[in-house]
This record gives structure tokens, C-alpha cells and sequence, in this order.
């Protein structure tokens, strides 16, 4: 029996053409899981305790062990309704208002209820001396972005404008942005999901002087 031999370049060939289709990548799925806005991420995740005294450590000669870091701790109360919600870390405060308890239906305009809940963040705001403020705003993902994106920082503008009423303040500076669809809590997929994140929050550093 004659073995038949694959010329050179036609081997070649059909090896690229098998690796090809290896390495066939099928498309990436959108996340819908919930996110953060830019600035707002949660510090790194715990480090490795290293006991310096373990005789199996191995160090490179002169090297030491770097100072222990305190972690931040997360504290999160929402209320029953879950119209309201407060995170706590050692750095930062937030408040996260949801719009049905702000604003109408697809409206930028502060019900009567609205000031004595922002009133309630500007007292916090007094009691933790901070001078650097974040007011975000959130839409869900019904509707175009483009509404979604104007929507959003009308209310933002909206919660600032009471926060500097209260606070009277010159020396405060604040950061306002709307968001739109982006950075969801929640699962746009269900209507309670699509309530919470419609909001706008409130956010400023814990403690400054």
C-alpha cells in the first residue's frame, strides 16, 4: 500500500484552518447584574493573612512584610419600604432615594415629600463636615437612553438644588451627573428590579474637616 503524502503547504493550510476553528469565540453577553458608577468602586478585596512568624514564610533577604490596612466595612440599612437605603463605610456615606418617593412619573419635578427626605441627607451632611458632594442620578432601561440620560441628571439637579438650600454653604463642592440606564442595582428584567433603579443618590466622605 502507497501512503499518500500531504504536500507542505496544504498541511499547513488545514492545521490554520482546524486552529481557526478552536478558537471560535461564541459573542459576549451583556451583564445586567448590578454595577457602579466611576469613583464609587468598593475598595480591593481582603488581602492574604501572612503570620511573619511562620518559619515557612520565605522572604527575599532585607524584604519586610507591608503595614496592615484597614479594611473598609460596609453597613447597609434599607428601609421596610425600601424606598430609602444607607451605606456606611469607614470613608463614605450615601443615601440612595428612590424616585418614586422624589419625583412623578417621568418627571424631574420634586413631589411634597421629596424636601423632608433630602432635608434629612443635608442634616447628615452638616454632621459629618463634609464639603465634597455626589448627586447622582439613575433611570431604568424603558425608554431611549437618550431620555434616560436627560431624565436622569434633571433630577440630580433637582436633589442638589435643595441640598444647597439647606446647606448654605459657598464652600461645598458638588459633582452632579445623570446616569441614565447605566449602573443598575438591580435586574431591569422586573418591574421591582426596574423601581430600584430609578434613584438618585447622595454620597460624601465620612468625617471631613
Amino acid at each position: 500500500m502507497t501512503a499518500t503524502r500531504t504536500p507542505p503547504r496544504l498541511a499547513l493550510a488545514i492545521t490554520v484552518a482546524s486552529l481557526m476553528a478552536a478558537l471560535t469565540l461564541t459573542p459576549a453577553q451583556a451583564d445586567d447584574g448590578p454595577s457602579v458608577p466611576p469613583g464609587t468602586e468598593p475598595s480591593a478585596t481582603a488581602p492574604v493573612e501572612v503570620d511573619p512568624n511562620d518559619p515557612d514564610l520565605k522572604l527575599p533577604e532585607g524584604a519586610t512584610l507591608a503595614e496592615p490596612k484597614v479594611l473598609d466595612i460596609k453597613q447597609v440599612v434599607e428601609d421596610q419600604s425600601g424606598d430609602e437605603r444607607r451605606e456606611d463605610t469607614n470613608a463614605d456615606v450615601k443615601f440612595a432615594l428612590q424616585a418614586e418617593v422624589l419625583f412623578g412619573k417621568d418627571s424631574a419635578k420634586l413631589n411634597g415629600e421629596a424636601k423632608a427626605r433630602i432635608s434629612a441627607i443635608a442634616a447628615e451632611i452638616k454632621n459629618q463636615n463634609a464639603t465634597r458632594i455626589r448627586v447622582f442620578g439613575f433611570t431604568d432601561n424603558l425608554g431611549s437612553y437618550a431620555h434616560g440620560l436627560t431624565l436622569s441628571r434633571q433630577r440630580a439637579n433637582a436633589v442638589q438644588d435643595v441640598l444647597d438650600q439647606e446647606l448654605k454653604n459657598s464652600g461645598i463642592t458638588y459633582e452632579v451627573r445623570g446616569y441614565s440606564e447605566d449602573y443598575p442595582i438591580a435586574s431591569n428584567s422586573t418591574e421591582p428590579g426596574r423601581k430600584k433603579n430609578r434613584r438618585v443618590e447622595v454620597s460624601f466622605p465620612r468625617g471631613e474637616n
